[in-house]
């Protein structure tokens, strides 16, 4: 990318696309285009089309999806599978037929195979059945890459397909249909202290294994990506290591001051075991990640925290 590129971050209000903006603005990247969703909606092929012929980006980072925890992905698997197809359809042929530059696709570790042996390393795509509790979601994400790889292949299209670990960060969703779960134990973790109560129940056993790794260090893998790598096929975004459920519900608890009980409700569901990622193509090519787990969860918790103070008073 230069600094003149005009670039359309779809999704940009989002975990991971307001991350993207964070970063590019950072740099020095001021052409930016950001419709909200009344301006364009994703959905509709000919608003895509048209936007698509209007602005001409140079450079798209598809960021936008329909994402939640396990309960909204159980709750509206339709919705989960409908929605993100006709999203990345959409985005990445409109971004085909106007010859974008650079298209970058976010898929998600979703994609692998449940049983995938740890650490997931790429070529396991495809090798192996999906969780089922997020199954809808990861068809979607894989038709996506599927699309994106055959653009690749027919048109010629320059695009990136990162598959990114679990991301977490100040921006996410705390409403408790659509959270992730670093932002849910956040927020009953938060309400548990506000309210005095000595216990509080979780959903599932705890003991899956998480790694999770911060928006703000996503966004800035996905920028290095754009200059350092040069391939259809996909690529693992992550931090190399991982947690327990109990253990990330800890240390939430910590840094909230919340020292009640946390107990556990295994008539819920887990989810997938483990969906720890293989990052060595990522580190070979020269990036790590800068911010670790505690330091993060502090930005998600005053994140949290902002967004649901009351407002104050004028005399």
């Amino acid at each position: 990318m230069n600094r003149k590129d005009r670039i359309y971050v779809a999704g940009h209000r989002g975990l991971v696309g307001s991350a993207i903006v964070r970063r590019l603005r950072r740099e020095g990247y001021d052409n930016l285009v950001l419709p909200s969703r009344s301006e364009l909606d994703l959905t509709h092929a000919d608003r895509v089309s048209l936007f698509f012929r209007d602005v001409t980006p140079d450079v798209v980072f598809l960021a936008a999806a329909r994402v939640g925890g396990i309960g909204a992905n159980m709750a509206a698997p339709v919705e989960f599978l409908t929605e993100n197809l006709a999203i990345q359809t959409n985005v990445l042929m409109a971004s085909a037929t106007a010859h974008v530059s650079k298209t970058v696709f976010l898929g998600s570790s979703c994609i692998y195979p449940r049983e995938a042996p740890q650490p997931i390393r790429e070529d396991s795509f495809m090798h192996g059945p999906l969780e089922p509790t997020n199954e809808s979601y990861a068809i979607a994400k894989i038709a996506g890459i599927r699309l994106a790889q055959a653009l690749h292949l027919q048109e010629g299209m320059n695009i990136l397909c990162p598959m990114p670990s679990n991301v977490y960060g100040p921006g996410d969703h705390f409403d408790l249909n659509r959270a992730h779960v670093v932002s849910a134990l956040v927020r009953r973790i938060s309400e548990a202290k506000s309210n005095c109560v000595d216990r509080l129940v979780l959903w599932g056993s705890g003991t899956p294994r998480r790694e999770l790794l911060h928006a703000d260090d996503l966004a800035e893998a996905l920028i290095y990506l754009i200059d350092h790598f040069e391939s259809p096929e996909i690529i693992n975004v992550g931090t190399g290591t991982d947690v327990t459920i109990k253990e990330l519900a800890q240390l939430i608890a910590e840094e909230i001051g919340f020292d009640g009980a946390l107990e556990w409700d295994t008539t819920k569901p887990d989810g997938m075991p483990r969906k720890l990622l293989d990052v060595t193509k990522l580190h070979t090519l020269g990036w790590s990640h800068k911010i670790e787990l505690r330091h993060g969860l502090t930005s998600v918790i005053e994140d949290y925290r902002e967004r649901t103070a009351p407002t104050a008073r004028t005399e």
